[in-house]
């Protein structure tokens, strides 16, 4: 009895750690992916600030919603309808909602009194902590979760992007308070990780583990 005890014990633990490193594994696996689909868009959001530095810091965070909604109400049209009209297509109106994630959480964290004009070293490092940011919340719920995001489809990554658009558009009509729910910032930051699945749904990362 003991033997049979001691070698279930064994196996056992075989089995946890076995476990624990495919999770590993996994989270590895995501956490590069999001890296392949931030760097696009970072390259992008670099070349647009040397065109035209940082014009976007006139918008207000009600308006960066706003721009957000635009981009996703236009995904759900073109799942919809099949086709686009005037070229860009589903993927770039997901790196256009990353980046103006982005910006809306750099607006945030800036005071009101720095000036509209940000130097590109300085709005690319904002960009990036906004994102190390983002990313660890995202591996934190991956953790939890389990991954459950890769057996959805990409439309539902659309309706959850303008659920939560709605959800912050009620709080920024109510000056931003709430009674239970979490903030702005987390909506915006569940937003970009939402739009970083999508475009990893679409192939937009190496689908071959490291």
């Amino acid at each position: 009895m003991r033997i049979l005890i001691s070698c279930g014990a064994v196996f056992d633990a075989c089995f946890r750690a076995n476990l624990r490193a495919n999770m590993d594994e996994s989270l590895q696996h995501t956490a590069n992916q999001f890296d392949q689909v931030i760097t696009h868009c970072r390259e992008l959001f670099t070349k647009k600030t040397r065109d035209y530095g940082t014009a976007w810091r006139i918008l207000r965070t009600p308006s960066l919603t706003d721009q957000i909604f635009i981009k996703a109400q236009r995904i759900r049209t073109l799942e919809e309808k099949g086709q686009s009209k005037v070229g860009e297509g589903i993927d770039d109106e997901f790196v256009g909602i990353i980046n103006y994630a982005v910006m809306a959480l750099i607006q945030m964290q800036l005071p009101e009194s720095t000036s509209n004009e940000l130097s590109a070293e300085e709005a690319t490092a904002r960009y990036d902590e906004q994102v190390a940011i983002t990313k660890s919340l995202m591996l934190n719920k991956n953790h939890d979760y389990g991954e459950a995001w890769r057996d959805m489809r990409v439309s539902s990554f659309t309706d959850l992007i303008l659920m939560k658009l709605l959800r912050i558009k009620q709080i920024e009509d109510n000056k931003g308070k709430t009674i239970v729910s979490e903030g702005i910032d987390s909506g915006y930051r569940d937003i970009l990780n939402y739009a970083v699945f999508a475009l990893i749904q679409l192939g937009h990362a190496n689908s071959v583990r490291a």
